[in-house]
């Protein structure tokens, strides 16, 4: 409520669930014009490793990092294409980059969090896919690595160091790109480019 409050303007709260239908369609019926979406649901699943990982987990983790932005951001497509700058942020993370999992190298290199990890891949891939399908619609797409922030997401991230203010400055940018800005694009919080 409080950022509401300092945005000000026309601004207004949208409560949703992610996982829940009703809660999107509500909220998309809400919306009227939506000139910025983003997708900031997330959970993370446990330290585990695929083969320590049993399928209820993925489902669950994938339900809200993934088939939730899919039914989030269709819901929401109706009120963004009436916007004269639409945008949608995804945000995702750096572990869920396939270039820095196959380097053995990388400190990205384990299959630790394995539910997690692999539903930040499949977002970045419906990032690509909706930035291209959306275009023509002057709809800019891109993911978002914000880094390991100080956030309840699970205890290393609760442990860290990371200002989530960094991060929503990242989203915000990302949020204000210029007409002849990015779109299908994967940024950390520092503007780098993250392979994919």
């Amino acid at each position: 409520m409080r950022a509401v409050e300092e945005i000000g303007g026309d601004t207004r709260l949208l409560v949703v669930d992610v996982t829940d239908d009703a809660s999107i369609a509500e909220a998309a019926r809400q919306a009227g014009t939506l000139d910025i979406l983003v997708n900031n649901a997330g959970i993370s699943g446990e330290d585990k490793t695929p083969d320590q990982e049993d399928a209820g987990t993925f489902r669950r983790v994938y339900e809200t990092n993934v088939f939730g932005v899919v039914t989030v951001t269709n819901a929401f497509l109706p009120a963004l294409r009436r916007s004269a700058h639409p945008r949608i942020v995804n945000i995702s993370s750096s572990t869920g980059s396939l270039t820095w999992a196959t380097d053995s190298q990388s400190r990205h290199g384990s299959g630790r969090y394995a539910a997690y990890r692999s539903s930040k891949t499949a977002l970045n891939v419906l990032t690509v896919f909706y930035a291209r399908a959306l275009a023509d619609d002057g709809i800019k797409v891109n993911a978002l690595a914000p880094g390991l922030r100080r956030t309840d997401l699970n205890a290393t991230a609760a442990a860290s160091g990371g200002d989530p203010a960094e991060a929503a400055a990242a989203a915000v940018r990302l949020a204000l790109l210029l007409d002849d800005g990015p779109s299908g694009e994967f940024f950390s919080w520092d503007e780098t480019l993250v392979p994919w």
